[in-house]
């Protein structure tokens, strides 16, 4: 709601799911009100994605939404997309890649891994590294980690669908990296600035050692709406600049005119867009 404030937005509705007794959580609330949340309805999931693309009664139909979600809110948001209403980018279900070397703390990436999968069973982690021991002590880390999650069962399946992968050296790892285009990038390597600049494809990058993913979910200050399933080689996440729309003006001068006007017939009748070359011609008569 932040940047679509800066941006002049008028109106900001915010469609998030209740608990069982139909309350939203303070949190939430407080957020919502900081931020500048115009209204605030108790829907989640596909319902919500219809009811913003359509209205409701209640619920009034929007230009554009924003926001991330399982495989189903994604898959809805693209279908209303198609004609519908504007959305901001195909982002859900949740993703992370760990880039790392031979100096990066096993616990350090197990528990970057384990904060992804813990978001739901069709989440996805990934460590991509040269180093085939980090690889086997991540392995006995993650394992040990996961048994201490209230949230374990549910990562447990998300680990089902991830990977780690062994790569030969660095410049295999980039271009496995810029083909994933991962949704979160951890780079947990010594010359991470280094790999930063070859960085091609990616959502948001974390650079380093201490720098987790979940710090940009609540309190580094990028914002955390970014592409997933390989959309990161189309998309950039969520800014300013998603909430505003370019206009353009022009007025053309008799001296314009005179300096351009011919190569606009020339091109106009290759293309055989007569009216187009006689929009011009009259006007130079």
């Amino acid at each position: 709601a932040v940047p679509a404030k800066i941006a002049g937005c008028k109106e900001i509705i915010l469609c998030t799911p209740p608990n069982r007794e139909g309350k939203i959580h303070p949190a939430i609330l407080y957020a919502a009100r900081l931020a500048g949340v115009s209204k605030i309805f108790k829907v989640g999931g596909v319902q919500a994605i219809a009811a913003m693309a359509y209205g409701t009664e209640s619920i009034p139909k929007v230009y554009k939404i924003f926001g991330p979600g399982n495989q189903y809110v994604t898959a809805a948001k693209q279908l209303v997309g198609l004609r519908d209403v504007a959305i901001d980018m195909p982002a859900g279900p949740s993703e992370v890649e760990v880039l790392a070397d031979d100096t990066a703390n096993p616990r350090f990436v197990a528990a970057d891994l384990l904060s992804q999968a813990e978001h739901g069973t069709d989440s996805q982690a990934l460590l991509i590294t040269t180093s085939d021991s980090l690889l086997k002590e991540v392995t006995e880390e993650t394992e040990r980690q996961l048994n201490e999650l209230p949230r374990r069962d549910i990562a447990r399946r998300s680990l089902a669908n991830s990977k780690l992968i062994l790569v030969k050296n660095m410049d295999e790892a980039m271009e496995l990296t810029n083909e994933y285009a991962p949704e979160h990038l951890i780079i947990e390597a010594e010359n991470y600035s280094a790999l930063a600049e070859r960085v091609i494809n990616a959502g948001s990058v974390f650079l380093g050692h201490l720098s987790p993913e979940s710090a940009g979910d609540y309190a580094s200050g990028t914002n955390h709406t970014l592409p997933t399933n390989g959309y990161a080689k189309a998309y950039s996440g969520v800014s300013l600049d998603s909430f505003i729309r370019k206009i353009t003006f022009q007025e053309i001068t008799p001296e314009g005119l005179s300096s351009i006007g011919s190569a606009i017939e020339v091109m106009a009748a290759n293309e055989q867009l007569d009216a187009h070359k006689n929009a011009v011609t009259v006007r130079m008569k």
